[in-house]
């Protein structure tokens, strides 16, 4: 027993060891010369570049950089010495958009990075991405036949899951005809009443849910929706499997075929999930948000677009904007269809069309709360505001300026404050 415990007691220190593991002590520092990192067309910005070691200015590192507009950089230099550890940079833009200076330091074997991005009068951005002339009817009849096929709704409870408040279960549904069942995890408070409800619906990739108990305990219901038509709770390797194997890539699956694309069934079962939602007893036909962040910002909007039954919305750095931006060199947005995958193909570029948040945005008639970082190399920035622009409804933008694809806390408090708002409401 005592080999036991020292054995227990030394793998508890190495968690608690690893647990304690947090930034890097080397760091790369690009800093534009003003404040809100907003700049007016043909203005000078200046990028100051530092290295720091231990918050100290970190002589003789060697750095390479690149400048210019996001994703097409007009400058580049490789193996610059920072004799005194800093550098200064400037450039300026003549058209609307981000202005990026990324720069990657090689010390002691090791490379860091680091990149700030100004922006050059974002609210003029507009989509490139052409409206096809029957978006709208498309989605109407595509929903439709949809509807026509059942929900067939299947709930198991998951005691473990459940919390004082709430019961919490895996269910399913179907969503169209060949288009299999859509899986996620329902939260309904358990005392009786009427209540009002929150859809989230997920970034990309292949993962398991755990559900939300804790946007507002025993006061909402919550449903969190996997989108690959398998159950969310099976064990890690799984999805794992999927993600390298089966499901790598599905968003490129059939995007040459407007109602085969990956994101076809995708669409129609988040609109499903809304169906299910407003089939519960238990929900009270009144606040019903839709929320997630990259893919799940883009299905945000999307879904509010398509659904006058939401009634807000909010999107964290949405994806899918602007796609057709890759035509005039300017930075479109995540999963980049022509950057990356194949170049000017005409039947997709008019698929895609119909996929693109920028279109759907131009449909939002419910209030939304927005929020990216200028320095998200997945959704570029450019991207996002080419789609925020098109939106009409009441609409608040919350720019946290160094983020990445990611949030700081800041960020993720204030989001889950004002989806608690509206669910007052």
């Amino acid at each position: 027993m005592k080999r036991i415990s020292c054995l227990c007691w030394a793998l508890l220190c190495c968690i608690v060891l690893q647990a304690q593991i947090r930034g890097q002590e080397i760091r790369v520092v690009v800093s534009p010369d003003r404040a809100d990192w907003v700049y007016g067309l043909n203005e000078k910005c200046t990028f100051t570049i530092r290295v720091v070691k231990a918050q100290n200015v970190l002589p003789g590192a060697v750095i390479d950089y690149e400048l210019g507009p996001e994703m097409y950089p007009t400058e580049t230099k490789t193996g610059v010495v920072l004799k005194d550890g800093t550098l200064t940079l400037r450039a300026s833009m003549k058209k609307p958009g981000f202005l990026r200076c990324k720069v990657k330091a090689h010390v002691g074997g090791k490379t860091y990075e680091g990149l700030a991005t100004a922006a050059y009068a974002p609210e003029e951005l507009r989509p490139v991405s052409q409206l096809p002339d029957d978006f709208q009817a498309y989605w109407a009849e595509t929903l439709q036949k949809a509807r026509q096929l059942p929900l067939d709704p299947r709930m198991r409870l998951l005691p473990e899951r459940c919390t004082a408040t709430d019961n919490v279960y895996e269910v399913s549904f179907q969503t169209k005809p060949g288009g299999g069942r859509f899986y996620g995890i329902l939260s309904i408070p358990k005392k009786e009443g009427k209540y009002p409800a929150l859809l989230r619906v997920p970034g990309a990739g292949v993962r398991p849910y755990a559900g939300d108990t804790y946007t507002a305990p025993g006061r909402v219901i919550t449903l969190e929706v996997g989108i690959h038509g398998i159950p969310v709770t099976l064990e890690q390797g799984v999805y794992d499997d999927l993600a390298n194997g089966a499901l790598s890539n599905y968003w490129t699956f059939r995007r040459d075929d407007r109602d085969a694309i990956y994101y076809n069934r995708v669409i129609v079962g988040a609109l499903r999930a809304v169906d299910f939602i407003c089939s519960l007893p238990q929900f009270n036909g009144k606040a019903l948000g839709v929320t997630g962040s990259s893919q799940g910002g883009a299905l945000s909007v999307i879904t509010a677009a398509l659904d006058s039954r939401v009634t807000f919305l909010a999107a964290v750095h949405p994806a899918l904007c602007d796609h057709e931006a890759y035509f005039e060199q300017r930075a479109c947005g995540w999963p980049h269809y022509f950057f990356y995958y194949g170049g000017a193909d005409e039947k997709v570029r008019q698929v895609v069309r119909y996929y693109d948040t920028a279109n759907f945005a131009r449909f939002i008639r419910v209030p939304g709360w927005y929020s990216w970082g200028y320095n998200d190399e997945v959704c570029p920035p450019t991207s996002m505001y080419a789609a925020y622009n098109q939106i009409e409804a009441p609409k608040e933008l919350h720019p946290y300026l160094e983020t990445g694809h990611y949030w700081y806390q800041e960020q993720w408090d204030a989001w889950q404050a004002w989806i608690q708002e509206q669910l007052e409401k």
